[in-house]
């Protein structure tokens, strides 16, 4: 009888030890949780987070470092359909219902997983045929159309079809008086106007060869071996700043115009989509 008494009591205190070890482990992964990444009960937390990680983040694009993504505010926003601040409780939630749907942990903070699912987005949503255009596809815009107002004919050759939905686009951006872009007696972009000018548009692979030679750090994030402006359809448009300058600094320039972020929110309804990289690179891709 001692013996079964003594036994029963062995088992009684191993299974309150493991219960205790249980909670133990249940409070160290929470804590855990709490300091890696916040849940999506936490909001006060990911709104932290995020302010800490639109600027600090490491990731990777084109084989170089990058440093948050405070540069790619608009086009998040878009994605996620909200105009929250992006250091709000609002901002953390839609990003919450994004990731559920992405299948990714709904923990409302912008990491580098995350925003590694929205560039696979945008670049999905890219051209996908980089042939060079044919002749009879191509037209050559008038140069008041350009940036440059000297640029050479052979290099004022667009796609025909975008270089329509560009002429549509630049009409709904006119009438748009918030942006107040100048335009002339014919309601067409004025000469001394430079927003939305186009900066360049078809390229034969001999001159973007050319270009890579004469910016050989430019890499393959900036000056493509297979570039979509082979196509004609790939018109970088002027939206402040450095026409092409790819640093940083002038990147944020160019993202806090009024016309690209109007571009952000009406290009696609023209058929544009954006290479997230470059503010001033937009395809047409209808």
């Amino acid at each position: 009888m001692k013996l079964v008494v003594h036994m029963v009591t062995v088992i009684i205190t191993f299974l309150a030890l493991l219960v205790c070890v249980t909670f133990d482990f249940q409070g160290i992964h929470g804590q855990m949780h709490r300091e890696g990444r916040p849940s999506a009960a936490d909001p006060s937390e990911a709104t932290s987070r995020n302010v800490l990680l639109r600027n600090d983040l490491n990731w990777t694009f084109g084989g170089k470092p990058q440093h948050g993504w405070y540069l790619y505010g608009s086009l998040i926003s878009r994605l996620l359909n909200t105009n929250n601040d992006i250091g709000s409780v609002g901002f953390a939630k839609a990003l919450a219902i994004w990731q559920k749907k992405m299948g990714l942990q709904p923990a409302g903070v912008l990491d580098d997983q995350s925003l590694y699912a929205m560039i696979s987005i945008w670049q999905g949503a890219r051209l996908k045929d980089r042939a060079t255009a044919k002749p009879d596809q191509l037209l050559t815009a008038p140069i008041s159309d350009f940036y440059d107002p000297m640029r050479a004919e052979e290099l004022r050759q667009v796609e025909r079809a975008s270089y329509a939905a560009y002429k549509r686009l630049v009409a709904a951006a006119l009438s748009d008086r918030s942006l107040n872009l100048g335009r002339d007696a014919r309601r067409k972009l004025a000469a001394d106007e430079k927003f939305l000018k186009i900066i360049s548009a078809f390229r034969s692979r001999e001159y973007q060869d050319k270009l890579r030679r004469e910016s050989p750090n430019a890499g393959s994030a900036g000056l493509a071996v297979n570039s979509p402006h082979f196509t004609g359809r790939a018109l970088d448009l002027y939206v402040g700043g450095e026409p092409v300058d790819s640093r940083d600094a002038n990147r944020k320039v160019q993202v806090e115009t009024r016309v690209y972020k109007w571009l952000v929110a009406n290009a696609e309804r023209f058929g544009f989509h954006p290479y997230f990289f470059e503010p001033w690179h937009w395809e047409y891709v209808k």
